[in-house]
């Protein structure tokens, strides 16, 4: 049995590490970073926090963009965060979309967040889940997660009292 002792931010992507503008974000161009979230993720990562990013990018089931797309704006984010020597260390995210069939990664459910865990072994009941809408918070909370809701592209700052 492994033991899980890592702790863990986990990061809803558009919203909270950049800026939602309503529509999909999928190019590089389209990578706008949020007031306040490099201090942010400085200081998690001083306090021994992973960082993993978790994002539903049904845009990829509806055809709109792929799987290269979207691992290339990842790349440029990773790249910006290094930069900073911030490390973050995974991206998860679903490719699916409810209107084209149901899945178990999808938030509200969970699958990305227990892969992210038992990849990292990391302890839930000593890690986050910063998201700004409900669904980000109902995942948090199917997976043991404390979750913290923030008001969509917000100073990630703001919220960092919520977390030990």
């Amino acid at each position: 049995m492994r033991i899980h002792n890592n702790k863990a931010v986990f990061l809803d992507r558009d919203g909270v590490i950049v800026s939602e503008k309503g529509h999909y974000n999928y190019l590089p161009e389209h990578v706008r970073i949020n007031d306040g979230i490099v201090e942010a993720l400085d200081l998690l990562q001083k306090r021994g926090y992973l960082l993993i990013a978790i994002t539903n990018q049904g845009g990829i089931a509806k055809a709109l963009y792929g799987h290269l797309e979207v691992k290339n704006f990842h790349k440029t984010l990773k790249e910006f965060f290094n930069s900073y020597s911030i490390k973050i260390h995974d991206f998860f995210y679903c490719p699916h979309h409810d209107k084209f069939g149901k899945c178990l990664c999808r938030k509200p459910d969970s699958l990305m967040l227990e892969k992210a865990m038992a990849l990292y072994h990391i302890d839930p009941s000593q890690s986050y889940f910063i998201g700004d809408s409900e669904r980000d918070s109902l995942a948090a909370e199917k997976a043991g997660i404390k979750p913290i809701q923030i008001i969509p592209n917000d100073n990630l700052g703001n919220y960092l009292d919520q977390i030990v």
